[in-house]
């Protein structure tokens, strides 16, 4: 597996690369400035799993607010530099626990350089960060357009650039919107550094075609064993973020814990809210630390049957339902009190 070779780089107290868990990121949407709205967002992102949150730094007052932020949350903060060195520097000296930047546009190597140094100094890791969107258009030339061999080789240029100056403590990601030009990139990447790498779909979209998006591309990368840390991108509420991160992973075996809901299709059969009860169910069991399956089933007939592989589940039918464990019919529950049970379940759940 590639991740178990990977270079270990630490980000505050938690560490990626190596073999480590997979670690999940975000990034807020406030302005940095607001350090009051900014924590709020952060601290909601931590409750629903966020291990690394990511801010954007484009002031001197966003720079400065780093300090604040870093006082009330408790995950590894990662500063995001945008074209101007001064501010990746200011954000490391306000404590900033990583930066992500792209040497292609911050300036030349002198300011190159300043940033290193400082990093060096602190110790700090740095993000070396390429996206489809910026390819450098000698390399566009080159590759007859934005292609897989063209974001890697520029990622390894700016790596280059930060390696010459004698600093190696760094992660890599290179994002594309196109899931597949993505897939390769990282397939290519992974066989030319030993760099940790942070994967994620850019540009995914909204919720509905980001999911879809991310499920596929991190599906792929993280199944051959690529990938040290990852953020879904969405349109949308940052938690959404964190949900499908953890389910991604989930999915793939990757990550222990949490309940996993299943739920079988409507069908003509279906006398109940199946899908109200599905949904209200999967919001349910996030309050709960149990590495376990549930089924929520809209039939009494097959309902026990399709959920003997689920730890706990429950089978809706006309005005009652079923209380199921390990495919065993419990007992009967009356249908308004489904939700309540299997909460009471959970609650006393050993």
């Amino acid at each position: 597996m590639y991740r178990d070779h990977t270079k270990v780089v630490q980000i505050g107290d938690r560490k990626i690369g190596g073999g480590n868990p997979i670690l999940i990121q975000s990034m807020t949407n406030t302005r940095t400035e607001d350090v009051e709205g900014t924590v709020k967002q952060i601290l909601a992102l931590e409750a629903a799993g966020c291990e690394i949150i990511r801010c954007t730094v484009p002031t001197i007052e966003a720079a400065r607010a780093v300090k604040e932020i870093k006082k009330q949350i408790h995950i590894p903060l990662v500063a995001d530099i945008h074209f101007d060195y001064k501010m990746a520097i200011a954000a490391m000296e306000n404590g900033a626990d990583k930066i992500r930047i792209n040497p292609g546009n911050i300036g030349g190597k002198e300011k190159i350089k300043a940033v290193v140094d400082t990093a060096k100094e602190r110790n700090i890791p740095i993000r070396v960060g390429v996206n489809s969107g910026s390819l450098e258009k000698e390399l566009v030339k080159k590759y007859g357009g934005v292609t897989a061999e063209g974001l890697v080789e520029s990622a390894l240029d700016k790596v280059k650039i930060i390696e010459d100056l004698g600093y190696d403590n760094l992660v890599i990601s290179i994002k594309s919107s196109d899931v597949m030009m993505c897939v390769k990139a990282h397939e290519i990447l992974a066989r030319e550094t030993r760099y940790p790498l942070h994967v994620g779909i850019t540009e995914a979209g909204t919720l509905y075609s980001g999911n879809i998006k991310s499920a596929v591309g991190l599906g792929i990368i993280l199944y051959q064993g690529i990938g040290d840390t990852i953020r879904v991108s969405l349109t949308g509420d940052p938690v959404e973020e964190i949900k499908s991160a953890k389910r991604i992973l989930k999915t793939l075996n990757l990550r222990k814990g949490g309940v996993e809901v299943v739920s079988c299709p409507t069908c003509g059969r279906t006398q109940i809210d199946l899908i109200g009860l599905a949904n209200q169910v999967d919001t349910m069991v996030q309050e709960f630390p149990l590495d376990i399956k549930v089924a929520v089933m809209g039939c009494v007939v097959n309902g026990p049957g399709e959920a003997k592989e689920a730890d706990i589940g429950i089978a809706g039918g006309k005005g009652e339902g079923l209380l199921i464990k390990k495919g065993e019919i419990i007992r009967k529950v009356p249908e308004d009190q489904l939700l309540s049970v299997l909460r009471q379940e959970l609650e006393n759940w050993k």
